[in-house]
């Protein structure tokens, strides 16, 4: 498996599927940086040479994209600032409910999570 920026790449899927696997490299991106960096797009990842390793970290690199490790430490950062101000977002995240303005009384599941039932109990008789 080849690694490129600390993450292993599959190495059986073709070079642009395989980019992205790394964060912050999307459909688009891999397309372009396997444009870029001269490989052919039917090309499986296993067949790469460490020269064609080094053209797609150079391509990356040129372009200064933010992926991995700084995306994900830009993001973090971003909603601990939001939640630090206290605004409207930030609260949202930090209660774990849908952030840009969905409805919850039905749905929002995937954000909320599984329903709690809360049971109605008899009083106790004295």
């Amino acid at each position: 498996m080849p690694r490129l920026l600390g993450v292993e790449i599959p190495a059986k899927k073709k070079v642009a599927y395989s980019l992205r696997y790394i964060y912050g490299v999307g459909p688009a991106r891999a397309d372009q940086v396997v444009k870029e960096a001269g490989l052919k797009p039917d090309m499986r990842a296993q067949d790469l040479t460490e020269e064609q390793l080094n053209k797609i970290l150079h391509v990356i690199t040129e372009h200064k994209w933010v992926v991995e490790g700084d995306l994900r430490r830009d993001i973090a950062g971003n909603l601990k600032r939001l939640q630090a101000i206290n605004c409207y977002r930030g609260v949202r995240h930090r209660r774990g409910l849908p952030v840009r303005g969905q409805r919850t009384s039905t749905n929002a599941r995937t954000r909320k999570g599984p329903r709690k039932t809360i049971g109605v109990t008899k009083a106790a008789k004295e």
